[in-house]
């Protein structure tokens, strides 16, 4: 006889039914919380995008799509926050090595997870799209021009955009994005209240998204722009996903991280190093101003 399902245990004449846990331990917990995370996160900004592109702006803009990728962010930081922390992105989880939030043994992690997540949910957005991409493109899985739609999946620069132009905005974009983070978790600052973090992880993205989007396609994530890059490579795109816009794929890779470290780098210069100690402040105000 196999082992029972559930068990009824009799406490003080209630009956209570107890059902089997699986108990993982740490690493595999924050692993699957985050490559869970992040596909959800992927999968729904992702469709966002497929949805405004295919319909042929019947079914949403650019804004739409900031306020999909948003939402999807917040719906992210719900299912991994308390877990793994829902990073979600690589730039973020390297800067918070560098300033020793995370260990950098669990870097590896967070990146396999990331990468599978957004890997994944280019697939999924695929599936759930192939007939609609099939009868926008004509049937013809095109990188860019007129009916191009790689872009559903990964980011690429705007025609007029430079090779360093490009660079700097995705550098830029990054670090407002630690800034603004390394703000909404200050417990010493203004942090975000307790329960509305993802509303106001998801409103960051949306403000970078509407000031900072039009150029590149606001990527601040490398994680979350190879993985769906590598799977159109593989899906009938083909190399030319690598090879467009001089080469772009390699300045999310690059300069995100960069960006996450000078972002959060600088709050921590300029606000987080200055505040003063809880006795500090009440020598200073003395009992009689509390």
């Amino acid at each position: 006889m196999g082992p029972s399902v559930e068990v009824e245990v009799s406490i003080q004449g209630k009956v209570e039914v107890r059902r089997p846990k699986i108990l993982l331990n740490e690493l595999s917990r924050v692993g699957l919380a985050e490559f869970l995370a992040t596909y959800i996160m992927m999968t729904l900004g992702l469709g966002s995008v497929a949805q405004v592109v295919t319909g042929d702006g019947v079914f949403g803009t650019f804004f739409s799509i900031n306020i999909g990728f948003g939402l999807a962010v917040a719906m992210g930081v719900h299912i991994g926050g308390t877990v793994s922390g829902a990073h979600m992105n690589a730039a973020v989880s390297f800067a918070l090595c560098v300033f020793g939030q995370l260990p950098w043994k669990r870097l590896p992690l967070y990146i396999f997870a990331q990468l599978f997540g957004s890997f994944l949910a280019a697939a999924t957005v695929f599936a759930v799209y192939y007939d609609a991409i099939s009868d926008y493109s004509g049937g013809n899985l095109t990188v860019t021009g007129e009916k191009g739609t790689a872009g559903i999946f990964a980011t690429y620069p705007a025609p007029y955009l430079s090779v360093f132009g490009g660079f700097f905005d995705q550098v830029f974009g990054t670090a407002i994005l630690l800034l603004c983070l390394m703000a909404l978790s200050d417990e010493k600052n203004k942090p975000a209240a307790k329960g509305t973090e993802s509303i106001f992880v998801g409103l960051l993205v949306v403000l970078i998204g509407i000031s900072l989007g039009s150029n590149s396609g606001y990527a601040i994530n490398p994680t979350r722009d190879f993985g769906p890059r590598l799977f159109t490579a593989m899906a009938g795109w083909g190399l030319d996903v690598f090879r467009a816009g001089n080469y772009w794929f390699w300045v999310p890779i690059v300069a995100t991280p960069i960006g996450a470290v000078l972002g959060a780098g600088l709050y921590k210069i300029c606000v987080q190093m200055h505040h003063p100690d809880p006795s500090e402040q009440y020598r200073e105000k003395g009992p009689s101003e509390e």
